[in-house]
């Protein structure tokens, strides 16, 4: 039952606690022997449309005025359907996701079938789930619904409540004996796919919401994930049940899971379902519907680690787009475009959670805007830094046809110049850059473009190289001609250049190359190939001057190899490059490649 307590939980996993109310009993969970082959939807490109969490959430005046989540009714989901077929379907926008609450009152009390399947609130959606889906479909449009992981506790009824189509089985024959719970807010019992009556009450409510007509279902409160993990938490079999059960009832539906999965189950989540949160709410739960500094900004950290792990069949998940509303959204048209630039770049799927009645001209260029569209749905691989996650950063990718997509960020809180170098992404010389926001070919340019940012800004182009491929000096990190000092060693990396890396960089371990020749003074880009599993950052000097510390990116574990490049100023001649943890930890380091010019 929802408590006034959720008061006290981090902001941002709110609609934990939204859930923990709406999702005191769900069922999911699935056997490990669940088709991999039948993947349920498919998931071809990241999606698009709307979902209703964002003003279900938010405390702008008038979104919910009969109480907090009031919003999501059967009437505002049909205005924003007819709204979305209107604005926004020709540029791609199909699903209309109806999000936590649909089976729950006013006060959150629960409403279940006879067989503790989530039935719809009459008061909230009179005509049922199913006249709902037939109405966005009745648009052209695809019709999205959700559930929370487990059996919620309130469908238990006292282990008495049979399972459909499931002669002898009742709620007491799907859950632990001890009545062990799960979820990103235990609000549901833990699912037991041990016993043989587990597997079928998943099915019968995936039956429910394929018999309604749904195309989409998010299940959420996933682990490991959603700030929790152990076993009790380990909800890898209800995702497999949930694509075992979507596959037996023929009708194809995307999955998608949330929230902030764990990263390390990333094969798990890839196998088993089309799309998964990266990340926690976007929601501020504040009197717009987010902020910059609320977790838009968190996205810039979270997001690098998980690029490999996106392509057809299942996308990384940063959550809602809310660029739309303009005073409503809560950010500057600065952040508005960086914010909807990032989720292009990411190739997340694009869904926002904005009043489509009442879009902005600002805001409706953005989130129709073609060609940034295409950087979203097209061939274009996702983007990943390739400078550090400093303050002015760049992000890139190389496209299908050589071509460079490339975003510039400023994440300073003042205005700022950011430089993309054409060494950073592997050649020098000329280059035609294309303006995707503008729409607008800028011409050629040599070696670079640089661009002065508003606080929180960002630019996106298309980069076609005309000149010539980068040319390097490779230097390892073990090489016995370098000097290691503090708790610095040389480790085994299989995926490392030769097989071998430094690591141990921490209190104090450095990483000295001791002979870094180059023909001529200036500041070089010094591409670095390095490991980390999170986020880390490490102070880079040469020779006796001062050092500049950069964060690194994560590359999602301690497995997988990166890079990015470091300014550096060196002399002609032999140069000493350092690389010092300082007082924390810092990443391990594989090689380094030194350009054969300065940056000019």
């Amino acid at each position: 039952m929802w408590s006034p307590s959720y008061s006290v939980l981090p902001a941002r996993g709110l609609r934990a606690a939204v859930v923990l109310a709406l999702t005191a009993g769900l069922a999911t969970t699935a056997p490990a022997a669940a088709h991999a082959d039948a993947r349920p939807g498919p998931a071809a490109k990241p999606y698009m449309g709307w979902s209703s969490w964002s003003m279900q959430s938010s405390k702008y005046p008038g979104l919910n005025p009969d109480g907090d989540y009031s919003y999501l009714t059967e009437a505002n989901v049909l205005k924003q359907t007819d709204a979305l077929a209107a604005k926004l379907k020709k540029y791609g926008y199909e699903y209309v996701n109806i999000d936590a609450g649909w089976w729950r009152d006013k006060t959150w009390k629960p409403a279940f079938d006879r067989y503790a399947r989530q039935t719809p609130d009459p008061v909230r959606f009179p005509h049922g789930m199913k006249a709902v889906a037939d109405h966005i479909h009745a648009k052209g449009l695809k019709a999205g619904i959700y559930l929370p992981v487990g059996l919620e506790k309130e469908a238990y009824g006292d282990g008495r409540v049979p399972i459909w189509h499931a002669d002898g089985c009742t709620t007491a024959d799907i859950v632990y004996g001890d009545l062990r719970t799960t979820n990103g807010w235990d609000s549901a019992y833990k699912l037991d796919f041990a016993r043989p009556c587990t597997q079928k009450y998943v099915d019968s409510q995936a039956r429910a919401v394929a018999d309604w007509g749904y195309d989409f279902l998010k299940l959420d409160g996933v682990g490991p994930g959603s700030f929790k993990s152990g076993d009790n938490h380990d909800n890898v079999a209800d995702v497999a049940a949930w694509q075992q059960a979507i596959a037996a009832t023929g009708r194809p539906v995307h999955l998608e899971i949330s929230w902030s999965l764990d990263i390390g189950h990333a094969a798990d989540w890839k196998k088993y379902s089309n799309g998964w949160r990266v990340d926690t709410d976007v929601e501020c739960y504040c009197n717009t519907l987010v902020g910059w500094e609320n977790s838009v900004d968190d996205r810039f950290d979270d997001t690098p680690g998980w690029t490999r792990h996106a392509g057809p069949g299942g996308w990384n998940d940063l959550d809602s787009l809310d660029v739309g509303n303009g005073a409503m959204d809560g950010l500057t048209k600065a952040e508005r475009q960086t914010y909807a630039t990032l989720w292009a770049v990411a190739k997340s799927p694009l869904y926002t959670g904005d009043d489509l009645t009442g879009l902005d001209s600002y805001g409706l260029s953005l989130l129709t805007n073609k060609e940034v569209i295409a950087v979203d749905q097209g061939d274009t691989p996702p983007a990943r830094p390739v400078t550090p996650s400093d303050p002015q950063q760049v992000w890139a990718a190389k496209n299908p046809d050589g071509s460079h997509t490339v975003a510039l960020f400023n994440l300073a809180d003042s205005p700022a110049a950011v430089t993309a170098d054409w060494s950073t992404l592997g050649f020098t010389g000329s280059a035609a850059v294309r303006d995707l926001w503008n729409h607008e070919d800028l011409g050629t340019y040599k070696n670079k473009i640089t661009e002065a940012l508003p606080a929180h800004g960002s630019r996106l182009f298309t980069v076609t190289p005309h000149g010539s491929a980068l040319h390097t000096t490779g230097y390892e990190a073990e090489s016995a001609g370098n000097t290691l000092s503090g708790n610095a060693s040389v480790a085994d990396c299989s995926v490392c250049s030769g097989g071998k890396k430094v690591g141990n960089l921490y209190l104090g371990g450095k990483l000295r190359f001791d002979n870094v020749v180059v023909d001529r003074p200036g500041t070089y880009l010094v591409r670095v190939a390095y490991v980390s599993g999170d986020a880390r950052s490490v102070n880079v000097s040469a020779d006796s001057g001062g050092a500049t510390r950069h964060k690194f990116p994560s590359t999602g574990d301690w497995g997988s190899v990166e890079t990015v490049s470091v300014p550096v100023t060196l002399k002609a001649g032999a140069n000493t490059l350092t690389f010092d943890s300082g007082s924390d930890y810092a990443p391990d380091i594989d090689r380094i490649d030194v350009p054969a010019s300065p940056r000019r």
